[in-house]
């Protein structure tokens, strides 16, 4: 009986053997390739990355090597000096560096790009390079061959070592800080060396980018949390007994204050400034299951709600629905001229029209009254700078946020064309597009 069975089993756990084994060695030829792809694409990135760092480093040579009237060739230099540089940002964006200190290598490049676009926008016929920003070029064209140097020299002992990228990555999986893996170290010698470079003169235009404008605008009498569960009671209606606060960024030049309101099974967050207690967002956390109100009675249910905390003359420019919510955004209306930077966002449940996020922080950050000064360029010229083919619907003034991120006083044109429908700003002292902007149908509803 048992020479019977094993005759019967020995024959079916040899199948299953090999069938075992062949499944673990396909299942080891299906890794290795997926850690090679994995590789090639590592050493592909790398290898880019060193490219366009050294052809960043050429082109700002190449820029500085002209006349310095040459207005022409100083845009297009600009212009590649962003194109590689934001190339170069992208090939970092592929390598496993999640765990390694590059962010001021990232953050190096990332001003370089911002700084060649901001200068190519202008007009430099009428403000042509400055001595300062000929100064920024020169150091930028210095340190980038150091950083290019750096990297060449990583790059070859890569090669001549053949060194892999899923050992480093492996490497900071496991954080291993004081790991003693070459590419590791020569990575970071790369990120400290731009670390220790001098501070360069990026100008009011870059700056503006780095720079939260919200530390300088949100001012006002400091307040205590005793004062913030006061306000959010005030402002949800709800006991102060159910509300809990804490505070945020208590050493910093922006520090906060959140409320958290416990009521029911939804809790309600609200985050105020703590210089001045303003606003800054509201959350009510709870599910939306269904949509009852049209867009015509949401936007009703937000400018009440606007109105009934403060908020007055405030004018609806867009909308957008998901998930049975409808958010309308809306900017400050000073005299007829709308104030973009003046933003506050509402979002109104569409079941049965409560608000359930609100974020001012924008217009807590901005708001104050501007004096404006008359345009320059009439009306009748603006409408020369637009496309002749488009059908204006809608004109008025507004301030918006400009390319070099001051604000601009400009003509707001909305009209169709090729059956889309565009919002048009015309610099009111330039009659030069500042910017466009592509709208749904239901944009310009809850905007008529």
């Amino acid at each position: 009986m048992y020479k019977r069975l094993s005759a019967v089993l020995f024959p079916i756990m040899t199948i299953l053997l090999i069938g075992a084994m062949y499944w673990g060695y396909q299942e080891h030829q299906e890794k290795n390739t997926v850690l090679m792809k994995a590789e090639n694409q590592y050493q592909r990135a790398f290898g880019d990355l060193t490219y366009y760092v050294s052809q960043l480093n050429n082109q700002l040579g190449n820029t500085l090597a002209v006349n310095s009237t040459s207005m022409d060739y100083h845009r297009k230099g600009l212009v590649n000096v962003w194109r590689i540089s934001s190339e170069a940002q992208n090939q970092i964006a592929q390598l496993p560096l999640s765990y390694l200190p590059f962010v001021d290598a990232n953050n190096f490049l990332s001003r370089v790009s911002n700084f060649a676009y901001k200068t190519a926008v202008r007009d430099l016929t009428k403000q042509p390079l400055s001595d300062e920003e000929f100064g920024t070029l020169q150091s930028l064209y210095k340190n980038s061959s150091e950083i290019s140097n750096e990297l060449g020299q990583l790059q070859k002992n890569i090669m001549a070592s053949s060194l892999r990228w899923m050992d480093v990555e492996l490497a900071l999986s496991v954080n291993e800080a004081d790991t003693e893996n070459p590419v590791i170290s020569g990575l970071r010698g790369v990120n400290e060396g731009v670390g220790n470079y001098s501070e360069l003169n990026w100008g009011p235009a870059v700056n503006s980018m780095y720079n939260d404008d919200n530390i300088e605008l949100l001012s006002g009498v400091p307040v205590t949390a005793e004062q913030v569960v006061d306000l959010a009671s005030q402002f949800t209606g709800v006991p102060k007994e159910q509300i809990e606060v804490t505070e945020n960024g208590k050493e910093s030049d922006y520090p906060t204050f959140t409320a958290l309101v416990k009521e029911d099974d939804n809790d309600k967050k609200l985050t105020f400034s703590a210089k001045g207690g303003k606003l800054l967002s509201f959350v009510h956390m709870r599910d939306v299951n269904s949509a009852e109100l049209t867009i015509d009675q949401a936007k009703e249910k937000a400018e009440n709600y606007l109105h009934e905390h403060g908020f007055n003359n405030m004018a609806t420019v867009s909308y957008d629905e998901f998930s049975n919510t409808g958010t309308f955004t809306f900017v400050y209306n000073q005299d007829d001229v709308y104030i973009y930077p003046d933003k506050i966002m509402v979002k109104v449940a569409l079941d049965d029209g409560e608000i359930v996020s609100f974020q001012g922080n924008e217009f807590a950050a901005h708001h104050r009254d501007r004096q404006m000064n008359e345009p320059v360029v009439s009306l009748d010229d603006a409408k020369q700078a637009l496309n002749p083919n488009l059908s204006t619907k809608e004109q008025r003034m507004a301030v918006i946020k400009g390319d070099l991120g001051t604000e601009v006083l400009c003509y707001e044109f909305t009209g169709t064309i090729n059956d889309n429908l565009y919002r048009i700003y015309i610099n009111s002292d330039t009659a030069i597009e500042e910017t466009i902007e592509k709208l749904s149908k239901q944009d310009q509803k809850v905007s008529d």
